[in-house]
């Protein structure tokens, strides 16, 4: 067994109308997810808005999720910030308060590839636990050739990788290299898990824990036939959520399901009264509609 695998949801970070941490909503999430089967949680990455919370409040959020975590379990905090210094101390944080890796996206903005390899060098150096590059294509910048990840992945205490991405050769690729791989595309994770990655990392994880986790052990047993089938019954709610922005859409769906998860932080915005009513109506003849409070709308 791959030291790093399994399904671990991109959790949200639920916050109070100030835009504050709510801690009892995130603890409560991380519990319905942990009872759902899920093998750790990913906090304080894209999904988790960490990029727009200040380092003391990604520190708090990745104390309470280290707090409420199964013996056994594996928390993963997202580091990634704009200043190399800012990376750091939330690595050593994170590292200090018992998380299983660190991992981060490439620093924010335009850089050269071997500024991005400074920028990983200097974060797994000073982290005490392994860390995992995250791959993202829309803001890999200057980070896209295989040869690159690559070496970004041979780099001193990184263990591996997130791999948002729908580039299967290269996904089996850095596999084959002994990088561990955690598929990114919730769309499209039986297909990662066929070409050999370790196991995923998703924000719709989140909403439908219990259909990822048996998806991933239909794929370790070796049944693709019924895993390429679940993750179709996954991806009829993920046509539906692709409609909107996509981190609004989960946290209302949350919201709905009975985690007060609050509004995403700004700049990004809310859903509209219409997109809200359409999405209601959207799941109210779906497989998912008691989950989110929908099974009274028509369509």
């Amino acid at each position: 067994m791959h030291r790093f695998c399994g399904i671990l949801p991109a959790a949200v970070t639920p916050v109070d109308t100030e835009e504050r941490f709510n801690k009892q909503a995130f603890q409560d999430l991380l519990r319905r997810l942990y009872g759902a089967g899920v093998h750790g949680v990913y906090v304080c990455g894209q999904t988790g808005e960490g990029p727009q919370q200040p380092a003391e409040q990604r520190m708090r959020v990745a104390d309470a999720a280290l707090a409420v975590t199964p013996q056994g379990k594996q928390v993963i905090v997202h580091v990634g910030a704009v200043s190399t210094r800012e990376a750091i101390a939330l690595a050593q944080h994170a590292s200090r308060a018992g998380a299983a890796a660190v991992s981060s996206l490439p620093p924010f903005g335009v850089y050269s590839f071997a500024e991005i390899r400074d920028y990983y060098r200097a974060i797994a150096e000073a982290a005490s636990v392994p860390l995992l590059v995250y791959y993202f294509t829309p803001l890999a910048g200057g980070m896209t050739h295989l040869d690159q990840l690559l070496e970004l992945c041979a780099l001193p205490n990184v263990a591996g990788l997130k791999f948002t991405d729908s580039d299967m050769y290269k996904l089996s690729e850095l596999v084959r290299s002994g990088a561990s791989v955690f598929n990114g595309s919730d769309e499209m994770l039986s297909a990662g898990l066929l070409r050999g990655a370790h196991g995923g990392i998703g924000s719709i994880y989140n909403l439908v824990p219990e259909m990822f986790v048996e998806l991933y052990d239909l794929a370790m047993a070796g049944k693709w036939a019924e895993a390429s089938a679940l993750q179709d019954r996954i991806n009829d709610l993920i046509r539906i959520i692709l409609r909107y922005p996509v981190t609004p859409a989960v946290k209302t769906l949350l919201n709905w399901s009975g985690i007060d998860c609050g509004r995403c932080l700004r700049p990004r915005r809310d859903l509209t009264a219409d997109e809200l009513r359409d999405l209601r109506a959207c799941l109210a003849s779906t497989p998912f509609a008691e989950r989110f409070g929908c099974a009274d709308v028509t369509a």
